[in-house]
């Protein structure tokens, strides 16, 4: 399976770094999973919300699985979730990429990008405790859950939950055994 999470400016690193590490993870437990970090433009490195420079392998493509980091919603940066949804161009590719053929999947205010986008409209989702109001604002039912599958579209709540949202799509596709081989190495108690 090939999985993209997608970098931008002021991404918040947990929330792309816990499901790489788990899809990684998941790959040399028996699963099928090619990762890789990429970027709506091509870039040698992106920088994280609290500095971190990480790495690009390339640039967005068409995988079966996206992965959207949240990051610098609720405080307003400068660069960020809401800066993305401002420039309007990641909402946008995202939009394009929602064809049913493929999963998306958000983690904290990520989820804010795919509403932006038209993803969610008339689906459930989460999103950071901190950005509930702002994901009511649209056409979606709202729920305060840890992880939130609606088929082609998953959810998660706040930062740590990247890794719930995570191990719950290696379940999906690769089985229980492999997600709780996952979770056991990385000595990880599944909440959601």
């Amino acid at each position: 399976m090939d999985v993209e999470i997608v970098l931008y400016e002021g991404f918040d690193e947990l929330d792309a770094i816990g499901p790489f590490e788990v899809f990684e993870n998941a790959d040399s437990r028996g699963g099928a999973f090619d990762v890789s970090l990429v970027a709506l433009d091509p870039a040698e490195t992106v920088t994280a919300s609290h500095g971190l420079r990480v790495g690009v392998d390339g640039t967005l493509g068409r995988p079966d699985l996206l992965v959207v980091p949240g990051g610098g919603w609720n405080d307003r940066s400068d660069a960020g979730a809401r800066a993305e949804v401002t420039d309007g161009r990641l909402p946008e590719a995202i939009a394009d990429r929602h064809d049913g053929e493929r999963t998306i999947a958000s983690v904290c205010t990520g989820g804010m990008i795919l509403a932006h986008a038209g993803v969610l409209e008339g689906r459930t989702a989460v999103t950071h405790r901190g950005a509930l109001d702002d994901l009511r604002a649209f056409d979606v039912d709202v729920r305060e859950e840890r992880v939130v599958d609606d088929g082609d579209v998953v959810t998660a709540g706040g930062v740590t939950s990247g890794i719930d949202l995570a191990l719950a799509l290696v379940e999906r596709f690769d089985g229980p055994a492999v997600a709780d081989a996952v979770a056991d190495g990385m000595e990880y108690e599944r909440r959601g």
